[in-house]
């Protein structure tokens, strides 16, 4: 059976932004949760991506516990600190690039 998220993540109120993605068990550092966005190249799409409920929920922080990595036409988030139940995933981003 498709599931959106991993049995491990839920989404709630976050106290960053709006909604986040949270943990329901122990998260161990080093886990690849799954993709959280997929290379689509259209102009309909920001930044040339369709994200998945993993990339569309997870919230900024200066202090991240995950990062997304890029692994060719996908991005994977993966967790890079041990994460504790009910903790809120967060990664740093930025959504525009500045300059010329």
């Amino acid at each position: 059976m498709y599931r959106p998220l991993p049995s491990n993540l839920t989404i709630k109120k976050s106290k960053i932004d709006g909604l986040g993605l949270f943990s329901v068990d122990i998260i161990s550092k080093d886990i690849d949760l799954g993709i959280s966005h997929v290379e689509y190249n259209n102009e309909i799409f920001d930044q040339g991506y369709i994200r998945t409920p993993i990339g569309a929920f997870i919230n900024h922080s200066d202090k991240p516990n995950c990062i997304i990595e890029d692994n060719g036409n996908m991005k994977h988030l993966k967790t890079i600190k041990d994460i504790g139940i009910n903790e809120e995933l967060t990664t740093k981003y930025t959504l525009y690039k500045i300059g010329t």
